[in-house]
């Protein structure tokens, strides 16, 4: 039988996923910059450029990002006029959100930074591949554990 290892903060898997996290968020710091978006709020960005006017908890599920969380990013994009919250034509309770001209402008040379950006890396694809296919099965996992 085995015992459990005593918990330091080298050996936890959270810290290690942390401070990954982290690293590659200061990693897109200077990316982002020129653009002058935080990562959330790129986040936010990419996930309007796949699907746009959608509803605010339609963008909230997508990018994982609590209500709390996303409407001050929305509201900071909105403006920076990178987009655009109105109520919906049959619900006005929900609001959508839509990209502006100037958010979608940022689209192609944002891509271009971060294809340079990755590059640069020389990055493993398969094993980059491989561990996000990991990063996103322990999040099925997590997600649920927490379902009631």
């Amino acid at each position: 039988m085995t015992t459990p290892q005593t918990p330091t903060l080298d050996n936890q898997l959270c810290f290690a996923l942390y401070s990954a996290s982290n690293a590659v968020i200061r990693l897109y710091r200077p990316l982002l910059e020129p653009f002058d978006l935080t990562y959330p709020q790129f986040l936010v960005m990419l996930a309007l450029w796949q699907a746009d006017n959608v509803p605010l908890k339609a963008l909230s599920q997508r990018t994982r990002l609590d209500p709390g969380t996303i409407t001050p990013i929305v509201k900071r994009l909105e403006a920076k006029g990178l987009l655009t919250r109105q109520s919906d034509a049959d619900d006005e309770r929900v609001k959508r959100v839509a990209l502006t001209d100037a958010g979608r402008a940022i689209q192609a040379p944002l891509f271009e930074a971060h294809r340079c950006l990755y590059e640069s890396m020389n990055p493993d694809k398969a094993a980059l591949e491989s561990l996000r296919q990991q990063c996103l099965g322990l999040l099925d996992q997590i997600n649920r554990r927490l379902e009631p």
